[in-house]
């Protein structure tokens, strides 16, 4: 019997052994991953990261052809003397120092007309013949001191006295210097029946015409206005500030019904105008082919003389602002391009001044600026929205 109960609790100590080694197992907490296997982990995270971040950072690509279709255009920066061009509007006026009033210096009645409104005429045309009696007057006095001249300049000093010569000198003197105050020959040819004739001091074009045959003119109304139109003046309009920029001498550029012609700046105006502040800058514009007329409208360009300093400047259309930023396109390769931030001064005509972020040799777009901008916002949208 003794031996039975030692036998069962024998027995019984290993069930309780057995029980308490599955309570101790199912108790023990999970084994921590090794450290092998953590740093693993951590450095498949940070490869993924930091080929993320190669992307983002990673060139603007554009094909060749790509950059053809976009019109990409890529300068090397060196540095310029710039010189500003202004743009103005103009009116052609005449060349005043090619203009002559036709009048006449006394009272005439118009006999004939010669010419009309419109002719171009050569120098020495005859213009118009009047008659005066004025000029009848002045014509019959020296026939009569021409002729009287000549017969006591023929018997001499030793055959007339020496006043008698004296007299008929003066007359003869005084009676040119009145047929030329008439606009007579000074000479006596011709009838003394007070008609005289205008001729054309130069050549040109009868730009008016305001008489008719028989009108009783005053000395001094103009009969025609002819006027050289071989070289003409334009007037450009600017604001007072700009206009004193302009330095007589430079070439300017006429625009008119799309046909350009080269000028020079002759006159800069030192009144400006009360009303609206403005004053004008004349150029001379020599007038090939007549293709300027008195009234028309025409554009200006005028150039400046510019600060004389070299500077590095790009084109005012290859700045573009990205994130806040001022930024041009810089090539990197032929056919990547990164953007890069820049200071601006000046805006002189179609060119900006850059001061600080790109240096002479850099290669620059400077025209298909936006095409690039466009593909690089694409980019960046797609990147944020595309996972």
């Amino acid at each position: 019997m003794n031996r039975s109960i030692h036998l069962a609790a024998l027995v019984l100590l290993a069930a309780l052994s057995a029980l308490a080694g599955c309570s101790q197992k199912d108790a023990e907490p999970p084994q921590a991953s090794s450290p092998t296997a953590t740093t693993a982990t951590e450095d498949e995270h940070s490869e993924a990261a930091g080929q993320h971040a190669d992307e983002t950072e990673a060139p603007l690509s554009m094909t060749a052809t790509e950059q053809a279709a976009a019109g990409l255009r890529i300068e090397t920066m060196a540095p310029m003397r710039l010189g500003e061009v202004l743009q103005a509007p103009g009116e052609v006026v005449d060349n005043a120092y090619g203009v002559t009033l036709i009048t006449p210096r006394v009272a005439a009645l118009v006999v004939r007309r010669h010419a009309k409104l419109g002719d171009e005429v050569a120098s020495g045309a005859a213009l118009v013949t009047l008659s005066s009696v004025e000029v009848a007057e002045a014509q019959g006095e020296l026939r009569i001191a021409e002729q009287e001249w000549k017969r006591v300049a023929a018997l001499g000093r030793d055959a007339v006295s020496g006043r008698r010569y004296t007299e008929a000198a003066v007359a003869v003197e005084q009676a040119r210097a009145k047929a030329r105050a008439y606009g007579l020959e000074s000479n006596a040819a011709g009838p003394a029946n007070g008609e005289f004739t205008l001729y054309a001091p130069h050549a040109g074009r009868l730009t008016e015409d305001d008489f008719v045959i028989g009108q009783r003119i005053e000395p001094g109304v103009t009969l025609f206005r002819l006027v050289d139109e071989s070289t003409v003046w334009v007037d450009a309009t600017l604001p007072a500030e700009i206009a004193r920029r302009v330095v007589v001498g430079k070439e300017a550029t006429v625009v008119a019904a799309g046909v350009r012609l080269l000028g020079r700046v002759v006159q800069s105006a030192h009144r400006t105008a009360e009303d609206t502040r403005n004053a004008h800058v004349r150029v001379e514009v020599p007038n090939d082919g007549d293709q300027l007329h008195a009234g028309d409208f025409v554009e200006v360009s005028l150039a400046t003389a510019g600060s004389g300093l070299e500077q590095i400047a790009v084109p005012t259309e290859a700045i573009v602002q990205l994130q806040g930023q001022t930024v041009v396109f810089r090539e990197r390769t032929a056919e990547e391009f990164e953007p890069v931030p820049i200071k601006v001064g000046a805006v002189v005509a179609d060119h900006t001044i850059v001061t600080d972020g790109v240096t002479a040799g850099e290669r620059v777009v400077v025209a298909g600026t936006y095409a690039l901008k466009a593909r690089m916002l694409k980019a960046e949208l797609g990147e944020g929205h595309g996972h």
